[in-house]
């Protein structure tokens, strides 16, 4: 029933001029500068930091607690938000609030998304542009190093000891390290959030790793405290010396910024052959 309502919504949208837009992501409102429509936006969540000029948007709550009171006082024409929230989407849609839910897991899913975004603002060959950009961006990965096991680990441990959180193969990295022609050192099917522990790494022996660290300087973590844990275990990583950190914050959050961290993936796998 939700799904019937949400594209009778879409559809709405799609047919009424859109002036006043609600972002309830950073990817979300990221998207809709992208596509040059930043002027319509006039909510977002206290993430969306960039561009800069969303900083001076109203706040309506976090990501994962919008407030409902201050997006309805808002007077939205478009609520634009991922899909993690289906309670609150049903009620934005009760209200009568036109609504559009995105998903964002895959590189396919990203590129989906600004078209869907584009749509009702009239914005169709912006999102081509950028989504050409994306397809262009993977292309260049292509023959730097092939077969090479890579392992993506997120939230910079310092103590492997403890759960160790890395990218599966139901994300968008799983899609730019085949790009590449290599694999994901992690092979499961599992859904949720994989976490692993010291022996399970071991057992990866994964040949590249690559520890994604945007909020290294807010938790005044220094590159060598974060390597340093990796040095001593037995993994072909190590041994090469091909442990990297990637600290920008566009890693995980995925829109058009994803080119940055694709160019970011391509650099350390050419540091990887030296």
């Amino acid at each position: 029933m939700l799904l019937k309502l949400l594209f009778i919504f879409i559809m709405a949208v799609q047919l009424s001029a859109v002036e006043r837009i609600i972002a309830l992501s950073p990817a979300a409102n990221e998207m809709i500068f992208a596509l040059g429509e930043g002027d319509k936006v006039v909510g977002n969540t206290s993430y969306c930091n960039t561009p800069k000029e969303a900083r001076s948007v109203t706040k309506v709550g976090g990501y994962f607690s919008p407030s409902l009171e201050k997006i309805v006082t808002l007077s939205p024409d478009l609520v634009i938000m991922q899909d993690n929230n289906p309670p609150l989407t049903q009620k934005l849609i009760q209200l009568g609030i036109k609504t559009i839910v995105i998903k964002i897991d895959t590189i396919d899913s990203i590129k989906k998304a600004f078209f869907t975004i584009a749509k009702p603002l009239h914005a169709e060959a912006k999102a081509a542009v950028i989504t050409k950009k994306i397809d262009k961006s993977l292309m260049g990965l292509r023959g730097i190093v092939q077969h090479k096991k890579i392992l993506i680990v997120i939230g910079s441990p310092t103590d492997l000891s403890k759960e160790i959180y890395v990218a599966g193969q139901n994300l968008y990295f799983d899609d730019i390290i085949q790009a590449s022609g290599n694999v994901n050192a992690l092979q499961s099917s599992r859904k949720g959030q994989p976490v692993l522990n010291l022996e399970k790494i071991l057992k990866t022996n994964p040949d590249i790793v690559i520890v994604l660290a945007p909020l290294m300087k807010e938790r005044h973590l220094t590159r060598e405290m974060i390597l340093s844990p990796w040095r001593d275990l037995p993994i072909n990583a190590v041994k090469t010396h091909s442990v990297f950190i990637q600290e920008g914050d566009y890693a995980g959050i995925p829109s058009d910024r994803i080119v940055l961290f694709i160019d970011d993936f391509g650099k350390i796998l050419r540091e990887s052959k030296h």
